[in-house]
């Protein structure tokens, strides 16, 4: 199955992991999140999901979902030219979508850490020069295509970057038996927090 997964190769030093994990974990029934919340040994792994499922809510990328309209209003976008740049932000996402096979790959390459780290970084670039753009879109005809331009960045960075690496998080840094607590516990915190800035964005626009 591991060769049919991953191709012809050594994959021993896998299923070593496989092996010891089952051995660790026999005869042990799924955690809760109390459970998860009380074990000292899982600790750092609860720190690192909390920090990371965060971040991917506070850098914004929903808020471009949810209020693109108006965002692209700001930028000074026609209002019968929104709806195809909305068709954009879409079409991005999809080829990010499509890029999950190659984004896996570069993952394993490159690390979890550099890859959010760089895709934040570049995030953060994309918000700052979009903050420029936005004092200067009445200055220019072109501006406010940059602006657009820079929103496109923006997911795309997501989308290779933060969406990519905290989907499999879970299942890499938990044990088996803590694994469905900590989805939960993943769960819960991206959708209150979701369900925050989703009702405090428009008054801080």
């Amino acid at each position: 199955a591991v060769k049919q997964l991953w191709g012809d190769g050594d994959h021993m030093a896998e299923i070593d992991d496989m092996m010891a994990e089952q051995e660790a974990i026999r005869g042990e029934k799924a955690k809760s999140v109390c459970d998860l919340f009380r074990d000292k040994a899982v600790r750092w792994q609860l720190i690192t999901l909390f920090l990371v499922s965060s971040c991917m809510q506070l850098i914004g990328a929903n808020m471009v979902y949810f209020y693109a309209y108006n965002v692209f209003i700001k930028a000074g976008i026609p209002p019968d030219q929104t709806h195809y740049v909305s068709l954009g932000v879409g079409i991005t996402e999809i080829l990010t979508t499509v890029l999950c096979v190659s984004k896996w790959l570069f993952s394993q390459r490159a690390g979890r850490k550099t890859l959010l780290w760089k895709s934040y970084t570049l995030m953060a670039l994309a918000l700052g020069l979009l903050t420029v753009t936005l004092s200067l879109q009445d200055s220019f005809s072109w501006v406010p295509y940059c602006s657009v331009a820079l929103i496109f960045t923006f997911v795309m960075c997501f989308g290779i970057g933060p969406a990519g690496v905290l989907c499999p998080l879970v299942t890499e840094i938990f044990i088996q038996s803590y694994r469905p607590a900590a989805y939960v516990f993943n769960g819960v915190i991206s959708w209150t927090l979701l369900f925050i800035l989703g009702l405090l964005f428009p008054f801080i626009v």
